[in-house]
């Protein structure tokens, strides 16, 4: 590879780029890990509450009305009378959603996490309490109560800006005690119904024969590609061995489907080893793309809008790869945005032999 000056070592850094490159062919995994078992899912809950105790990083209290009303009706039900008409001008309170997942199976007196996230104007929850928040299911019952110490935890920025923090939400680590548990069901009379997590039908067909062979008689068959039905004991001792079986059973998927996840924020570009690019020519900005046919090599150069002897150019001895690609245009600096805006035109043209999901 032929690098000319004029690629500074930050170029490296805007725009980083991680690739997670899958394996030649798939290797062989525990049915447990590929499908998910009917009855067996989670719940979502959310609640209403506030965050006390914040070092006046509160909500304005002046302009959210609704959150000093919020505090008015809390101690309403603590037994303290508010006068009537009363704005209250607090700094160390915030209004926040608690949000949750019902985990499957899980039964009343148990803890589970819990997610805190301002509503309104608060700058920060560092350090703030969640007062006692019941948290509700899609029917508006109640399944669990909510409150504990929020811990704002940092999240990688990517893209060389190290590491942020979000002031603004923060998580309660078994921070809700389960009060009601929803019945879960497994199957239904002599059936389990499998459902895969993706679609294919040759990893469907794979499965049944893997089921069918290590049971050593016939007890699974395939709907169509993403769901198979296995017959089951109706003991609830028996099928909960069963079901154990059933789990450490090994099947090779298929190669999975050529895909490419762009985060649009960090700049992130991820892809398996499928992803492979056609013959295609893209002009961006101050980039040209241009990749050759017959194994001709990838060149990637500016525009002419500096002297020729300052353009930035790069020789990739492989036309097949998108990764090389992606590699050449963040050594010329290229943006988060750069790279969506060129994926998408590789995509738009037919070039770009992959799904492209940007989040």
């Amino acid at each position: 590879m032929r690098i000319f000056r004029g690629v500074h070592l930050c170029g490296l850094l805007l725009g980083c780029c991680c690739w997670v490159m899958g394996l030649s062919s798939a290797e062989a995994a525990r049915l447990k890990d590929l499908v998910s078992i009917e009855g067996m899912r989670s719940n979502p809950l959310v609640g209403y509450g506030l965050v006390v105790g914040l070092d006046g990083t509160g909500d304005q209290t002046a302009q959210v009305p609704t959150a000093s009303q919020s505090v008015v009706n809390m101690l309403y039900k603590l037994g303290i009378q508010v006068p009537p008409g009363t704005l209250l001008q607090l700094k160390n309170v915030a209004v926040v959603l608690v949000t949750a997942e019902l985990p499957a199976f899980i039964q009343p007196g148990q803890n589970m996490d819990v997610t805190v996230s301002s509503l309104y104007n608060a700058k920060s929850l560092k350090g703030g309490t969640l007062v006692m928040t019941p948290l509700k299911g899609a029917d508006g019952q109640i399944y669990a109560q909510a409150q504990g110490s929020v811990l704002i935890g940092a999240n990688s920025g990517g893209g060389g800006g190290g590491n942020t923090a979000s002031l603004n939400a923060g998580r309660i680590p078994n921070g809700a005690m389960v009060e009601r548990g929803v019945p879960a069901t497994v199957g239904e009379g002599g059936f389990v119904s499998l459902s895969l997590h993706d679609p294919d039908f040759t990893t469907a067909r794979r499965m049944v024969e893997a089921i069918n062979r290590h049971f050593k008689t016939t007890v699974a068959e395939a709907i169509d590609a993403r769901r198979m039905r296995v017959r089951a004991p109706e003991d609830v001792n028996q099928r909960v061995t069963f079901l154990a079986m059933l789990d450490a059973v090994e099947v090779q998927p298929d190669i999975p489907m050529p895909k490419v996840t762009v985060n649009a924020r960090t700049g992130s570009v991820v892809m398996n080893q499928q992803v492979t690019i056609g013959a295609c020519a893209v002009s961006h900005g101050s980039l040209s793309v241009t990749v050759g046919s017959n194994g001709a090599p990838i060149s990637l150069a500016a525009l002419p809008t500096e002297p020729r002897e300052r353009q930035n150019i790069i020789n990739v001895p492989s036309a097949t790869s998108l990764n090389e690609v992606v590699r050449a245009l963040t050594r010329l600096g290229a943006s988060p945005q750069d790279l969506i805006s060129i994926l998408q035109a590789m995509k738009s043209v037919g070039a770009l032999n992959a799904e492209l999901d940007v989040i």
